[in-house]
């Protein structure tokens, strides 16, 4: 799936705070402490995982319009000529 401009920032700004949590699980994993270790790295993949596939309910009506949209329109297939040129 492609990302939005928006979706890609959301990305960048989740990535600025998961990266240095998986980063101190590593340590952790590294010192011995399994645990917590793998604690911190199962945090830090949540981070970034659930907001990209769970639904809540502020995405409602955004998934709602696009399915508007795209039942509504069209887009033209590569192969077909443009109604335009007559």
């Amino acid at each position: 799936m492609a990302l939005g401009i928006l979706d890609t920032i959301g990305l960048a700004v989740t990535l600025v705070f998961a990266i240095p949590v998986a980063i101190y699980g590593l340590e952790q994993l590294a010192n011995g402490e399994a645990l917590f270790g793998v604690g911190l790295l199962a945090v830090a993949a949540a981070m970034v995982l659930v907001p990209r596939y769970v639904t809540t309910p502020d995405d409602i009506p955004g998934k709602a319009a696009e399915r508007v949209v795209g039942s509504a329109v069209k887009t033209p297939e590569k192969n077909e000529p443009d109604e335009k040129q007559e």
